[in-house]
């Protein structure tokens, strides 16, 4: 088969936008015409494409399509910006990132990226345990990640160890505190989201499953929430550092430091874009990350 590009983006329209209808207020054509290249698209592909619920979503085979739209889209739009040809709309850079890494290393990434004319950042934040799914529905062109295995049609490479520490306010430590350790059954603790593994793999072994458990899902606040003594909790080392040399927070184990090794993955692109941005990526995460260890 052979997709056409208006087939391409009235599936990418979809998709981003939700229903037929508001894909063909953004693409400026009349729902009939959006519906009309779905179906052409479906037919020339065999099977269906696209489920119409609210809002619609792709099918497996409609990912497999939905990534070849969108790296379509990327290469149209950069091939009109070198033409002098750009409509106006902005090249958007599509990237999955974690909330631990978008509030630390990963900063500096947006600051390079504010200086590029005609190019909007579009993030989508997700555990790095979990970002890979994204590129393989093609949701994202690029992703922060802790797969090491590329994904089919990506690229990968090591970019370095987020370190995390358990840690918790002084006055919390010491209310918990039993003989030489914690009672960690019952200290409480702070966890992400459901997702959020981290604390729950450290206590294991360690006396069960905490009694009481706290949920904060952003960055920012579980920091806060940690240093307040709301819970015990597994910061990054750039908040964790500053902190504990500062007595906000105290580590609660000597070798309690778990060692996250992150990945770059993007998709097997020759992309001016995706290539600067992957340089960008690179120098925040030499600046910003540990080396991994060498292997025994």
């Amino acid at each position: 088969m052979e997709p056409q590009p208006a087939q391409l983006a009235a599936l990418v329209a979809i998709i981003e936008h939700g229903t037929f209808d508001a894909a063909a207020r953004h693409l400026h054509v009349t729902p009939s015409a959006v519906s009309q290249r779905i179906r052409a698209l479906e037919s020339a592909a065999g099977r269906v494409l696209v489920q119409r619920t609210t809002p619609c979503r792709p099918t497996e085979a409609g990912q497999t399509l939905l990534r070849l739209a969108r790296q379509t889209r990327l290469l149209y739009d950069e091939a009109r910006d070198a033409l002098g040809d750009s409509p106006g709309v902005p090249l958007e850079l599509a990237v999955a990132v974690s909330a631990d890494s978008l509030a630390t290393w990963f900063r500096p990434v947006m600051s390079r990226v504010a200086t590029w004319p005609g190019t909007t950042l579009r993030l989508h934040v997700e555990d790095q345990a979990h970002t890979a799914a994204l590129l393989r529905r093609g949701d994202v062109l690029a992703a922060v990640t802790s797969e090491p295995t590329p994904v089919q049609g990506c690229m990968v490479e090591p970019l370095g160890v987020l370190r995390y520490r358990p840690v918790a306010a002084p006055e919390l430590a010491e209310r918990w505190r039993a003989g030489r350790g914690y009672d960690w059954a019952r200290m409480p603790v702070v966890v992400f989201n459901e997702k959020d593994d981290l604390q729950h793999d450290l206590l294991a072994g360690r006396g069960g499953p905490p009694s009481v458990v706290h949920r904060v899902p952003t960055s920012a606040d579980f920091h806060e929430a940690v240093r307040r003594g709301l819970g015990w909790g597994m910061l990054p080392d750039p908040q964790a550092l500053p902190d504990l040399a500062e007595g906000r927070v105290v580590s609660l184990l000597t070798r309690g430091q778990v060692d996250v090794p992150l990945f770059w993955q993007r998709w097997r692109l020759e992309s001016l874009a995706l290539g600067t941005l992957t340089d960008g990526v690179r120098a925040a995460a030499r600046a910003g990350l540990r080396r991994p260890s060498p292997s025994p």
